[in-house]
């Protein structure tokens, strides 16, 4: 598979970068977390079933399910750092998470800044519009408003392919989420597992995918040049992977069956 291919190039690459960044003296971060006796996570919390509130205000979602696990095995407490989709690399970058999860797709344009774990889950990415929308391909988008979180891996397709659409560009997928549902926009673009939640804050505007743009996979993202966190979170994700515990997470969240043979394959 292609985009499986480009994966293991874009890994590949980030552990060869870590290994040659850790013969330089550096603050290690995984003994920094344990030393605090807790792990600061950023998760988007605007973004379900990803990451939300649920009826008594606590955090809850497939990330929120998965960054509690990873603090139980590393044996430290779960600090969730709020973030949204264009904040979550700063606030890696800037020190104010140690670790991020939360929908992040693996891009070579992101590796060159963060590295990534091994995938946890793929992510198809898509073009919705409403059910009576006649959308096959991406000329069909020409003239159109097209809603987008700014900043994601879907604006960056939209901007390079969809040359004569009219991108509306949102802070937050909630906000895109609002705006649809009000008719302020027919179409947008973003993760098909989002779509249903979308569709339930008005039914009368139910959307469907039209077009897939690309499959992702998503990762833990963590700062470069942090050899020993990044192993220990590879090494998780791989033993979560195969005992089940991560595809149950998705499954209750998501509806959704992932593959682990093919995660793990894709991973290297």
């Amino acid at each position: 598979m292609k985009t499986a291919s480009m994966l293991r190039l874009i890994l590949g690459a980030a552990l060869v970068l870590t290994a040659l960044g850790g013969t330089v003296a550096q603050a290690d971060t995984l003994d920094d977390i344990k030393k605090a006796g807790k792990v600061r996570i950023a998760i988007d919390l605007a973004i379900p079933p990803f990451g939300m509130s649920d009826d008594k205000m606590q955090p809850a979602g497939s990330d929120v399910d998965l960054a509690r696990l990873l603090a139980k095995d590393l044996g430290v407490q779960l600090e969730i750092v709020t973030t949204t989709g264009p904040t979550r690399i700063p606030m890696l970058q800037t020190n104010k998470a140690d670790l991020v999860v939360s929908t992040l797709s693996i891009t070579p344009e992101r590796a060159k800044v963060v590295d990534f774990s091994i995938p946890y889950a793929d992510h198809p990415s898509v073009v919705a519009g409403l059910t009576s929308a006649t959308i096959k391909q991406m000329s069909d988008l020409e003239g159109k408003k097209i809603g987008v979180v700014r900043g994601t891996t879907q604006d960056i397709d939209l901007t390079r392919q969809a040359k004569g659409a009219q991108l509306v560009r949102y802070e937050d997928d909630a906000t895109m989420a609002l705006a649809f549902a009000s008719g302020q926009v027919d179409i947008i673009a973003t993760a098909r597992s989002l779509l249903p939640a979308i569709s339930k804050k008005n039914p009368a505007r139910t959307l469907e995918p039209k077009i897939t743009m690309q499959t992702f996979y998503l990762a833990i993202g963590l700062r470069k040049d942090e050899p020993r966190l990044l192993a220990w979170v590879n090494d998780w994700v791989r033993a979560n992977l195969q005992n089940g515990k991560l595809i149950d997470i998705y499954k209750t969240h998501h509806g959704i069956q992932i593959d682990p043979a093919l995660l793990l394959k894709a991973g290297g």
